[in-house]
């Protein structure tokens, strides 16, 4: 018989990406006691990689546990990026409600829709919290009526609209219920969570069914799987059946070896879990995300959405520039291949294949920053490769009609400067759908845009508008091809050979474009060392030095005035690349270059094309 079990909450935390919700995860965990009152935290303590903190980015979902009041609450901080929402989608399935925590200045975004959206198809209970009350120009009345009409554009049931609503400054540590309260402290959340969240239910007499939801990793101990406890309880040494709900074929006796629950920021092994419990199992090799641990007298296998399919991938390859092997420690193929597959074990939104060519790997994932972000883990970590121009994955209908991903593009930017994104937009294929504008001076521009129209844009779109614009997008499905899209206007300035560039060099360089490198910097034959200002690619002498003549001395270089270089990012280089070219990483250098570096051959290969 089904019983609820009233001492745990499970939720989750769903928002558009930096609405505050790692922020108020940290205000949960300090006023619940997790940490002793001299203990000096870290802010944002949740986003625990590197990456996840210098961009202020949550990539992967996290678990933590608090207590309030005797009832444990576990707590699901996820990320807020469509590029990431394979590990939303996932997530939910563990939990009995979610608060979907919203800025009170900016309003309902695009990855609000895109996780609300996925909660309320699973049934699940919303709190919504009103974050960010202490800026200056918040508007936390007019969100409200934004997040009531999202709910309905997205048909939700009238117990799902009749959802509680909470006030909150995750900086300051407070939450109301009403804007004339007085603020002290979180516990109008807390208890909210406790009243309005059901507790989970499952049945502790039956055949025990834990469905995994998530994967972690650890050298040590390998995989990790975590779900919550859905009927019966689970215990070490027990023996169990692994099956998958979509791979009937899978069928395997496991024994649990150890078994952890959440508490804070910590695992504390545990012997035994009952249902609605959230646990993390270690000990079985080839467990994965989808799975269902199950008694094996009555192997039954949870129901799990299929992980969305990838819609761009990339090339990794050897690096094999005259540079290769200078800088990173881990080179070689054998070395990326081990990488790339390791990483299959925590994403399960990334595809990794071998191709013909043994030094060369294609990897798939959900957008650009998806692969930017595996990107930079990877030189941080020592590696070097090359990595080829981004390009989407295309499907074909029954007619045979080739068919490609189209992204719903939110553009926010100040009205003068509406007219060069339409047009910048509209050459990339994109088809405006509605155009409004809000307080602040600021046009909201919704587009229809293919993803590959999408590729290369972002830093194009920064200098377009000055920095002033924010551009969001989700995925929206696939569509017919809409033809060619030509990238990039302008060409590349290209090294005619291997050395040092020197200061006359570059200074006759800089009046042909904008040059990516500064003097005293080595250089190779193919190698791109800034951008034309016409469309076609030129080869330049950026290593030639003056010829000294009695009259003239070398000092009078040092006259030479030089336009500072233009010092490309990850995402700006991977934006700048076109298909005939390759992003050198290695940990310390970005260098783009030309697939083909000799000259002669490249233009050949040009004129056989």
């Amino acid at each position: 018989m089904k019983t609820k079990r009233q001492d745990v909450r499970n939720i989750a935390i769903i928002a558009h990406v930096d609405h505050g919700k790692t922020t108020l995860v940290d205000e949960l965990l300090k006023q619940s006691g997790v940490f002793r009152a001299n203990q000096e935290v870290q802010e944002r303590v949740m986003d625990s990689n590197d990456i996840e903190r210098e961009r202020g980015i949550t990539i992967l979902s996290k678990n933590t546990a608090v207590f309030y009041k005797g009832i444990k609450i576990n707590i699901i901080d996820t990320p807020g990026h469509a590029d990431f929402g394979g590990e939303v989608e996932r997530v939910l399935k563990m939990v009995n409600g979610v608060v979907l925590v919203v800025d009170a200045f900016e309003g309902a975004m695009p990855q609000t829709k895109f996780v609300l959206r996925k909660a309320l198809e699973l049934g699940l209970p919303v709190i919504v919290c009103i974050n960010k009350i202490d800026r200056p120009e918040a508007r936390p009345d007019a969100v409200i009526d934004e997040v009531l009409e999202l709910f309905m554009d997205l048909d939700a049931t009238d117990e799902q609209l009749d959802c509680p609503f909470v006030y909150a400054s995750a900086k300051d540590g407070v939450a109301v219920l009403d804007l004339t309260d007085d603020e002290k402290n979180m516990e109008p959340l807390f208890e909210t969570i406790i009243d309005y969240i059901p507790a989970p239910e499952g049945d502790p007499d039956a055949s025990t069914q834990v469905l995994i939801s998530t994967i972690d990793y650890n050298e040590y101990v390998g995989r990790i799987g975590v779900g919550k406890v859905d009927n019966g309880s689970i215990s070490v040494n027990q023996e169990m059946m692994l099956i998958n709900h979509h791979n009937p074929d899978k069928q395997e006796k496991v024994k649990i070896s150890k078994l952890y629950e959440f508490d804070g920021l910590k695992k504390i092994e545990v012997q035994r879990a009952e249902i609605g419990s959230i646990v993390a199992i270690s000990g079985i090799s080839d467990i994965s995300i989808g799975d269902t641990l199950c008694s094996p007298e009555h192997p039954i296998a949870i129901p799990f959405q299929k992980i969305s399919e990838p819609t761009i991938a990339m090339q990794f390859l050897v690096n094999d520039s005259p540079f290769a092997g200078k800088d990173g420690k881990y080179v070689t193929s054998r070395h990326i291949r081990d990488r790339l597959f390791r990483e299959l074990n925590t994403d399960v939104s990334l595809r990794v294949e071998e191709t013909e060519n043994a030094d060369c790997f294609k990897v798939s994932g959900r957008g650009e920053l998806h692969l930017s972000v595996l990107i930079e883990n990877m030189r941080r970590e020592g590696y070097e490769f090359a990595v080829s121009k981004a390009e989407v994955l295309y499907k074909k209908n029954e007619k045979g009609q080739r068919l490609e991903p189209v992204e719903l593009a939110y553009v926010d930017v100040p009205e003068e400067f509406t007219g060069v994104v339409i047009e910048k937009l509209s050459q990339r294929k994109g088809e405006l759908q509605n155009m409004s504008t809000s307080n602040g001076g600021y046009t909201r521009l919704e587009f229809l845009i293919p993803s590959r129209g999408l590729i290369g844009y972002r830093g194009e779109f920064l200098t377009d508008t000055r920095g002033n614009g924010i551009l969001n997008t989700s995925f929206n499905g696939y569509t017919p091809y809409k033809g060619d899209i030509q990238y990039r206007k302008q060409g590349s300035l290209i090294a005619f050979e291997a050395g040092e560039s020197v200061t006359y060099g570059l200074f006759n360089a800089q009046e042909r474009g904008t040059l990516f490198i500064g003097p005293g910097e080595k250089v190779y034959a193919g190698m791109v060392i800034g951008q034309n200002n016409k469309t076609d690619d030129i080869e330049l002498n950026v290593c030639k030095t003056k010829h000294l003549t009695n009259t003239r001395s070398s000092n009078a270089d040092e006259a030479l005035r030089l336009t500072p270089p233009r010092i490309l990012s990850l995402e700006e280089a991977l934006d700048f690349i076109d298909t005939d070219e390759l992003l050198e990483v290695t940990p310390n250098n970005l260098r783009i270059r030309k697939k083909i570096l000799d000259a002669r051959i490249r233009k050949r290969t040009a004129l056989n094309n």
